[in-house]
């Protein structure tokens, strides 16, 4: 879940607006130049010690830096229908990814049928980007979480969009939510669902009644990715293919069309 972007709002009034000290690079030796930068950023916004100390012994991570360099190989450039997608992400064919989220969603029933109710987003919806996300829970990732979202923030192709979810990494860790060694997906993402950790900060929601929203509790982000899509304007009950308004709303989760047309089609035959 890489494309959806959270703004700090600044307040009105002000003389001029604060002025970034991290700069983007092009060098993976630039990277600790950026983190000194990003220090400065993350200050101004009341990341903590624990957060800086986080964010000094981040590392660049690999994996993140050629992902990016290389465009090609990401989902959203080239066109693929959406069975093609979902047999390439899965490594199975569609059918097969089909039956094992209906398979997951027949094991926890009461689960998904709770959180429709609450959020309007319906199981089929949400048990498919698991799968897509994770495998159901199946693999979370091997980055830790700041290093790869403090490397995607430098990468000059997606600064200064994505330093807001380093800095939000940097608050997770503060609040215990996640440590400066916690793994998840290379850009940073984190949990069951794969959220960046500026949507997480803006959509967790405690699903399972604990007193705690956890990502790596997967009612919690279950119910956190139903939450994100209710409150980008999810309208209960109503479709969800290609050319409805639920399908733009899939937009909010990732902006790539095949990954959107790839939801839908698993979806409503998984229902």
């Amino acid at each position: 879940m890489r494309r959806f972007t959270i703004v700090f709002s600044i307040v009105a009034g002000l003389a001029a607006p604060a002025v970034e000290a991290a700069q983007c690079i092009t060098s993976k030796g630039a990277f600790s130049g950026y983190k000194a930068g990003l220090a400065q950023d993350a200050q101004a916004t009341g990341v903590g010690p624990r957060g800086m100390q986080a964010l000094q012994s981040a590392q660049l991570s690999g994996i993140t830096w050629r992902f990016e360099s290389n465009p090609s190989s990401q989902s959203g450039t080239l066109q693929r229908d959406p069975a093609t997608f979902l047999a390439k992400r899965s490594g199975s064919s569609a059918d097969a990814f089909i039956q094992r989220t209906r398979s997951r969603m027949a094991k926890n029933p009461n689960t998904f049928a709770s959180i429709e109710q609450r959020f309007g987003v319906p199981g089929s919806v949400l048990a498919t980007i698991w799968g897509l996300e994770t495998s159901w829970g199946g693999y979370l990732g091997e980055t830790p979480i700041v290093g790869g979202a403090v490397t995607l923030a430098s990468y000059c192709r997606r600064h200064p969009r994505f330093e807001s979810h380093a800095i939000a990494a940097l608050q997770l860790v503060d609040r215990g939510i996640i440590t400066a060694n916690t793994r998840g997906g290379p850009s940073g993402e984190l949990g069951h669902m794969q959220f960046l950790a500026g949507n997480w900060l803006r959509y967790g929601v405690d699903g399972n009644g604990d007193g705690r929203a956890d990502p790596y509790n997967a009612v919690d982000a279950l119910a956190s990715a139903a939450n994100m899509l209710a409150r980008n304007g999810w309208r209960a009950g109503a479709p969800f293919g290609p050319g409805t308004a639920n399908f733009r709303v899939l937009s909010a989760w990732n902006d790539s069309g095949n990954y959107q047309r790839a939801i839908a089609y698993a979806a409503e035959r998984a229902q």
